[in-house]
Formats: structure tokens, sequence, C-alpha cells
């Protein structure tokens, strides 16, 4: 009897972010990706949201290897976070790999190992042999994997866009898909990011004819905000600010970084002596200066925030030309917006995409996602990288391309599809879902859910002092507010809630010292009752009992 192949995501589907695919043949695990999600405003105090990884740390002895597909922080940021919990090496491109190899060492996990594989070659992984196949993407060194199993050849696409005139001359290897398309592809799992825009993404190249009208017009300095990620788009900048006589500085600790990365590997080709430092450019006109920074998404610490808010060195003013060049991600808009009107305030000249062609996706549109259907004819299709609407929008394109309902899964996290070559079934689940990680600790949702009521409606304490020895009260109970009301002018509501809370503790003294839980957890009641009634509403009650 055949054993089944599974595909089991981890994250990455019913979500943008946060992509880990485990892929399992009998004793072999291969694990795709190992991303994070940065946390909304929902998560206070958060940093990042990673994959919950129990399946993989309880099956550490099977895991063959990690293969990345490329180095934003959805698909590598919690590679440190997987690498504290279990051991396993670690394959991807050299720019990849560099963006892993720093990750790692700020987590001073100085002992993984990390293997680089260009593009074409293959790496033999348990019973799984992985191709590495060129792609197109918003950051060098993206590829996708044709994973060869006992049971078939599965294709990952990792995010991709079919751009035959990208920047550095290597478009994607459309004869590799077709190749294995030719042999038979089991399955196909694919970038849905972009499935509600019909036609092709632009490509790179096209948004450099914008970069050179408005380099042409600007008088003062230029200052543009992107990912810092996108090698690309820096090379298009550079070589236009340039070709305008003017020198680039940098800003934005991973902007500094990756541009360092890039032009150690030979990603990035900018003359040494047009690249400045910050302190350097008091010295020289503002027709001469190209700013790139960070902050294209509106980060409250970034580069061009700072810039924007007078808190950083090069403080935007009149005469200033920016370019945001991105498009605001969902969720982040009104960041995107506040930053925007307030380069307006500062008199600053602002270009961004609801202007003029300043950005395109890194992704494919349903034209293209079309085309890798067409090209790879995969008996069973799995959208993947995507919220609900998009993995179902994309399921149906690939309906409409010849793949049959019943060989086509919507998966949810932690959902187990089995394949074999007569069948595919979706009908178990793993644990699977999110880990909130705030400094070096996970956190748990009822912390969260503290957070989110001390942020909304404040805290109050109440402090009962009991004799240590008899456990007698001897005193009026204190109350305290924070964030709830402002005390001063409640004081007829403190005193009610004090002589409440004192009446409640008078009842537990005949039950004598030490059973202070259950005067905690009725004072704790009470209270809430008590303040609900008065205020409409529910602050965190902490009961404080003190023994003297």
């Amino acid at each position: 009897m055949q054993h089944k192949l599974k595909i089991i995501p981890l994250g990455g589907v019913g979500e943008i972010g946060k992509n880990m695919t485990v892929i399992e043949y009998q004793d072999d695990i291969l694990i795709i990706d190992c991303g994070l999600i940065f946390p909304d405003e929902e998560m206070p105090g958060i940093d990042v949201v990673i994959p919950d990884m129990t399946y993989l740390e309880q099956n550490a002895g099977r895991i063959r290897g990690m293969c990345i597909t490329h180095g934003h922080e959805d698909h590598i940021g919690a590679v440190p976070y997987a690498m504290e919990r279990f051991r396993c090496p670690i394959y991807g491109t050299r720019f990849t790999n560099a963006l892993i190899r720093h990750k790692l060492e700020e987590h001073k996990l100085t002992d993984v190992e990390v293997i680089d594989v260009d593009p074409g070659q293959a790496v033999k992984l348990g019973c799984f042999s992985v191709e590495f196949i060129k792609t197109g993407h918003s950051i060098a060194g993206a590829v996708a994997f044709a994973i060869r199993t006992p049971v078939g050849t599965l294709i990952h696409t990792g995010d991709f866009k079919i751009d035959l005139t990208p920047i550095d001359g290597e478009p994607i290897d459309i004869n590799r898909f077709a190749y294995y398309g030719s042999k038979g592809v089991l399955a196909l799992l694919s970038d849905s990011t972009n499935v509600e825009r019909a036609g092709f993404t632009q490509s790179e190249k096209e948004i450099g004819k914008t970069f050179e009208r408005v380099f042409t017009k600007a008088q003062g300095r230029v200052i543009v905000a992107t990912f810092a990620s996108n090698v690309y788009r820096i090379q298009q900048v550079a070589d236009v600010a340039i070709e305008h006589g003017r020198v680039i500085c940098f800003q934005g600790r991973s902007m500094e970084q990756i541009v360092k990365f890039a032009q150690e590997l030979g990603y990035l080709h900018i003359p040494t002596d047009k690249i400045v430092r910050v302190e350097h450019l008091k010295n020289l006109p503002d027709s001469m200066v190209c700013v790139m920074t960070t902050g294209s998404q509106g980060e409250p610490m970034s580069g061009l925030f700072r810039m924007a808010n007078s808190t950083h060195k090069l403080n935007v003013g009149a005469g200033d030309t920016v370019i945001i060049s991105a498009s605001a991600i969902p969720g982040n808009e009104r960041g995107v917006a506040r930053v925007i009107n307030a380069l307006y305030a500062k008199g600053a000249d602002v270009v961004y995409d609801q202007m003029a062609d300043v950005h395109v996706s890194g992704h494919a549109c349903a034209g293209e996602l079309r085309l890798m259907l067409g090209i790879t004819k995969p008996k069973y299709f799995i959208p993947v990288h995507g919220e609900a609407r998009h993995l179902k929008m994309h399921a149906d394109l690939a309906m409409e391309q010849g793949v049959s309902k019943e060989r086509t899964f919507i998966a949810h996290n932690g959902a187990v599809i089995e394949l074999s070559a007569r069948k595919g079934v979706m009908n178990e689940t793993v644990q699977a879902g999110s880990l909130m990680v705030d400094g070096l600790q996970n956190i748990e949702d009822v912390v969260l859910r503290d957070r989110k009521t001390l942020s909304t409606d404040g805290l109050v304490a109440s402090v009962i002092l009991l004799n240590a020895e008899t456990g007698k009260l001897l005193a009026p109970v204190e109350i305290y507010s924070r964030g709830f009301i402002y005390m001063r002018d409640n004081e007829p509501l403190i005193a009610e809630a004090s002589e409440l809370v004192y009446e409640t503790a008078k009842q537990f003294e005949e039950k004598g010292k030490g059973d202070y839980s259950s005067v905690k957890n009725t004072v704790k009641s009470r209270l809430k009752s008590f303040l609900y009634d008065k205020t409409g509403r529910t602050p965190m009650i902490l009961p404080i009992v003190i023994e003297i």
C-alpha cells in the first residue's frame, strides 16, 4: 500500500504573512519558509507573531531541512525562534541567507547550518529532492521549488510575478516550470496575494520613468522611502540620482544593513564615491542630494516618520521632494496618511502611489496565475499566501483552468492534506495557530486580553490591611485608579467603593487568617459589578491584601 504525502500549512493560509508549510512523507519532514507577522493595534506590547511550531517540536527528529523561498520577513522572520526550538539545516539563495545569518547572529545563534544554493541547483533532503527555480519578486534571490517526492512532484511558487524585463536582467525561469508541467506535477502551491487584480503585474522597469520625471523637476533634496529589501528599486533610484548629479545617503538601520549585504554579494552596483554619510550632506547643495530611507509604511520609528516630525538629522522642509515608493499594506493606511500630511505641513512636495506610478507589486496578478496553472498543469491545486477571499478566488481560477473541485484544497492553518497518485483528502488537523512574542517570551491570549482591558478601561486596585495574627481588618480600604477615572473629581464614588470593599472583606473575618483567595474573588466580583453600574465600564480589578 502506497504511503501518503502530507502537506501541512502551519501559517500563510487565511492570512498574509507567517508563511510556513510542512511537507511530510513517512519519516521525512521538509519545511518551506518560516515567517512572521507584525502585530496590529489589537496586540498591545507584542513585538512579532510567529507560527505555532508545536507539531515540528514534537517531530524534530524527522526534520531533514528548511528551504526558504526569499528573504522577506513574512518568510524568514521566525527562523531564529524556530532554531531555538529545534535544529535543522537551512537552505536558501545567497542574498536570502545573508539576511538569515544576520538574524541568527542577533539572536546569538551562531551554530546553525545555513547552506547557499543557486537557482538551478537541487538539494537532497531525506526522500525529497528540492530544485531551486529562479522567479521574479520584489527582493533579490527569490526562488520557487520543484520538490520531487516518492508520490510525485510538488511545485511551490513562493511569492512571484512574471517580469520579462527585470532590473537584474534575469527573468523568471518559465522554461523550468514548463518542463515539470510536461513531466507531470502532482500539486501546485501558488501565491494568491494579487488574484483580485486582472491582467499582469507591471514590470519593475516601468516606474523608472516616474523617477526620471520627478528627479528632472526637483530643485531641492529628493527623499525616497521604500522597502529596504527591494534592492531593484534601490538600484533604479540610485541610477537616476547619479544621472542627475546627485549623491546617495542611506538612512534607516535595515536600509543600511541590506544595502551592505547587496553590495557585498553583487546585487547592487553603486560607485562608492556616490554614497555619503549623513553628516557630510551639510557641505553639499540640496540639488545634489538624494536620500533613501525606510518608512514607506508610516512606521513610527522609521527614518521618514522622524524626518516628517523633526526628530531626525535630516528634517524635511520646504523645497524637498519626497517620493513614497510603495503602496500601503492593508492596515497601514492611517499611518501612511499621517506621514504624508506631516510632510505636506512641512512644505515638501510629496509623490505617492495615488498620484503617480511609483510602485509596482511583487506578486502575480490573475493573468500570471492562470499562466502558471497552464504551464504546470497540476493534478491537485492548493492556493497559499492569502486571506480567505484570495484563496477562494484563486481556487475558482484553478477550476476555470481545468482543475476539478475535488482536487482543489482551500486549507486552513493546521490542515493536513494527504495526497497519493490516485486520491487527495483533507480531513485531519495538527496543532497550529499563532504565538505572540514580547521580548524573549511567548504571550498567552489571557495576557493580551488583560493588556487590552488596561488600554481601554484602566485599572482599579483595592488595598486591604489585615492583622497578620488574627486576620482582622485594621483600617478603611484604600482605592487607587489608573486610567479609569480621575480620583480627585470622583471622591464620592471612590468613598462608596472603599466602603463596599471594606464591608465585603469584613464578612470573612470570622473565617480567620489565611482564607484570602475567596476574599479577593468576592471583592473583585462585587467591585466590578458596582463600578459597571455606576460608570458603564469594566476596569481591571486588582484586590491587594497586606498583612501587618
